[in-house]
């Protein structure tokens, strides 16, 4: 268990406090001209995801949190179980779809991903920033329309629906952004 203080904040930084764990997304140093320094943080839940806000003393003791990251396989789907195997030793792991329930929209089988540990706690599963899926439905697409920004629902391989612009036909392989979970480009 190591101990930081606020001073030693930094983006990214994983810590515990009150029995959770966060990530740093943002953080600032403030001195106002009366009173004692203090540090306002944006922090994001590792567990369930949402966004805080706390402010710190300036030098307030906090224990970081050692988050592990392996690199797996996703294999299949199988009913709400999402089955990953270590590349390296074969071993497999299973994840509840309520513990990936973003993720599993860009999921497709033999993707590489990092799954993110905290001691042998499965905090989720960690995506390629873009990743090529398929279009298996849409309507079809307006040839020569490659300058509006007008788009069209289309269904992807997962089933994960998305706005792509006109001239994407089905059957085509798109770029997503899985931050955002947007069209990219055309594969």
């Amino acid at each position: 268990m190591s101990m930081i203080t606020s001073n030693d904040f930094k983006t990214g930084l994983t810590i515990q406090h009150n029995g959770n764990l966060y990530q740093i997304i943002e953080f600032q140093h403030v001195k106002p001209g009366k009173g004692s320094a203090f540090v306002r943080s944006k922090l994001r839940n590792l567990r369930t995801g949402t966004i805080t806000e706390k402010t710190w003393r300036a030098g307030e003791k906090v224990e970081t949190a050692l988050i592990d990251r392996r690199p797996m396989q996703f294999i299949y789907a199988d009913g709400d179980t999402y089955v990953f195997m270590n590349k390296e030793t074969f071993e497999q792991l299973e994840i509840n779809v309520k513990q990936i329930e973003y993720e599993r929209n860009f999921l497709v089988e033999n993707m590489d991903v990092e799954i993110r540990f905290f001691e042998n706690e499965i905090l989720g599963v960690e995506l390629p920033e873009k990743v090529t899926l398929e279009v298996i439905e849409t309507v079809p697409g307006v040839r020569g329309n490659t300058v509006t920004n007008t788009t069209k629902d289309a269904v992807l391989e997962t089933g994960y629906k998305i706005q792509v612009p006109l001239f994407i036909n089905e059957g085509e392989k798109i770029v997503v952004n899985t931050e955002t979970g947007k069209y990219s480009a055309k594969a």
